[in-house]
């Protein structure tokens, strides 16, 4: 039994490295609020330029990121926000947009790559010769990778595509890009070329990259002013914020380099996956640090083989009644991966077996009856 853990659940659940900690306690800090925290204002313009925009702004999480950039961009009661129905902003970020902004959303389906048609979105563009009985559509939000299909890259042509259409109907593109440095990695594409055509984009921090908290948004000079106004009035504004870009200004230079290898963990955990013969893997489909395996034997629940697991100290995510979701980070190493698959044959022989002793004393206990 190991005495560390192995935490699968997410790319969240890193500590900080020991040159994070130390950079947060050297930190030079001012008031943000006031404007004059240098660690922030220097870590905002080296991402600003990272990402190829104007300017940037950190913020504590990537809700509050997305929904600052689409009331950014939405700032009309009765605005429509075209997004993906798996999106994290439709699914995970209770429904902020609409509670708080007044926007609502207009959602097409997502494939299983992650991207939504592009005819689709044309389509679900409202006309305005029906402003009397519609909304405006005002945005098309994409999100890269998109974790609820398995962690997929959207290219940086299909961005290119969605863009030209954004552009075409006097629309803007927000881009979710919580992950957006696993599909830099994973497609060999820079990540200033990757968000070109988008208007803006919120960074996460605290994912891949392993910094232990917060996002920033990126875009135009005009977008940033109005979004630090925002972060205001949603609460998000930190007096000495620095010593939290601190941290992720450490993450950004040690850990961003390290993805790919994320990436090949992973795929080494989907290929050990496959030959389990209780569960169905598709290898294709892990482009990144994310893998799904779905349950192909009925005696097998998530909940239960999560269960078993966590006795191994191993952790994952159960999804639903039959998928269970790993996520490979930084802090996971070669071995760790080994052991989690050792485990995970012992939690199914368990399980199994298990269940044929419990089946046997109910048919003796029958047979005796």
């Amino acid at each position: 039994m190991a005495t560390k853990v192995v935490d699968l659940r997410s790319d969240t659940v890193t500590k900080p490295s020991e040159a994070m900690r130390a950079a947060m306690a050297a930190a030079d800090v001012e008031d943000d609020i006031l404007g004059s925290d240098p660690t922030a204002r220097r870590f905002e313009a080296e991402m600003a330029r990272i990402m190829g925009k104007e300017a940037a702004l950190f913020v504590p999480s990537g809700t509050m990121a997305n929904l600052i950039s689409v009331l950014v961009h939405c700032d009309t009661r009765g605005s429509e926000a075209i997004l993906g129905d798996n999106s994290h902003i439709h699914v995970y970020e209770h429904g902020g947009i609409s509670t708080l902004g007044g926007v609502h959303p207009r959602i097409v389906a997502n494939n299983p790559d992650g991207t939504m048609d592009i005819d689709k979105i044309v389509a679900a563009i409202r006309s305005r010769d029906g402003s009397l009985y519609y909304p405006t559509t005002r945005l098309i939000c994409l999100e890269n990778t998109q974790g609820n299909c398995g962690g997929k890259c959207l290219s940086v042509e299909y961005t290119d595509k969605v863009g030209e259409v954004a552009k075409t109907h006097g629309l803007k593109l927000h881009i979710d890009g919580a992950r957006i440095f696993n599909a830099s990695a994973a497609l060999g594409v820079p990540v200033d070329r990757l968000v070109r055509a988008a208007d803006s984009v919120s960074v996460g921090l605290a994912k891949g990259i392993g910094a232990p908290i917060g996002s920033v948004i990126v875009g135009s000079k005009a977008f940033i002013h109005k979004a630090t106004i925002l972060r205001k009035t949603l609460g998000g504004g930190i007096r000495q914020v620095g010593i939290l870009c601190a941290a992720a200004e450490v993450a950004v230079r040690d850990t961003v380099g390290k993805l790919a290898d994320d990436h090949r963990k992973a795929k080494v955990l989907a290929d050990g996956l496959k030959k389990i013969e209780q569960f169905t893997v598709d290898l294709a489909s892990v482009e990144t640090n994310l893998v799904f395996f779905d349950m192909a034997d009925a005696r097998i629940s998530p909940a239960k083989l999560c269960q078993v697991l966590e006795q191994r100290n191993v952790l994952a995510t159960p999804i639903g009644s039959k998928s269970v979701r790993l996520a490979v980070h930084y802090q996971i190493s070669d071995g760790d991966v080994q052991y989690t698959l050792k485990c995970i044959e012992e939690a199914v022989e368990e399980i199994i077996t298990g269940d044929a002793k419990l089946e046997h004393l109910t048919n003796g206990a029958t047979t005796n009856s």
